[in-house]
């Protein structure tokens, strides 16, 4: 699959530092690959919800990754979708990190704006921008609901219309703004769910 000049080297770089994930996670994601294996098989669909409280940083990074990763490895119906509890913003500096690796991203006005991220001159745009999980253009049901923060995994008891819930969490970089260390955290967290995306459909691929 063909994956934009720029963004490619670090595609690859994340799909080869898959063995940098420890070994409980990767059970995590294995059993997740077995369980949206099974599903396409069955269904040849499969919708993802990755949610997280603001839908402003970690949901949105596991949205655009997991469809780059299935487009990457020729995985055929997966749909990816990011909301919250509560909306705010796709956050400017989750924005940056996204556009300093090479995705080319364009965006709308006022306090929610809406983002078209391209990563293949081949793919549908992608949108981003902030949601209740509930809301449209998300599925109401038959969808997988990926809990990216351990806050709403706790907050929000249920998830209806959910096949089932996954729980897949990643620390805030919301911790660092306005520090040193903000484009640092906000890489690596970038960098963390694309490989583990990668990992996650690299594993489907074997099973299809």
């Amino acid at each position: 699959m063909f994956i934009k000049t720029g963004l490619e080297f670090y595609v690859k770089k994340a799909v080869s530092n898959g063995s940098s994930i420890y070994n409980e996670r990767k059970q995590m994601l294995e059993s997740f690959a077995d369980t949206l294996s099974r599903r396409l098989k069955q269904k040849a669909q499969a919708n993802l919800i990755f949610i997280c409280t603001h839908n402003s940083r970690r949901s949105h990074f596991a949205q655009i990754w997991a469809q780059v990763a299935a487009y990457y490895f020729g995985v055929k119906g997966i749909y990816t979708f990011s909301g919250g509890t509560e909306t705010t913003a796709l956050n400017e500096r989750a924005v940056r990190a996204l556009k300093d690796i090479g995705f080319d991203i364009s965006s709308g006005a006022g306090s929610n704006p809406v983002y078209g991220i391209k990563y293949s001159e081949e793919a549908p745009l992608l949108e981003a921008f902030s949601k209740k999980f509930e809301e449209t253009p998300n599925p109401k049901f038959d969808f997988y609901a990926v809990m990216t923060c351990s806050d709403v995994d706790e907050t929000c008891p249920l998830v209806p219309g959910a096949l089932e819930r996954i729980p897949l969490y990643y620390l805030d970089p919301k911790e660092a703004d306005n520090t040193l260390e903000e484009a640092t955290r906000y890489e690596e967290r970038c960098f963390q769910i694309a490989i583990e995306m990668f990992y996650l459909f690299g594993s489907i691929s074997k099973q299809l």
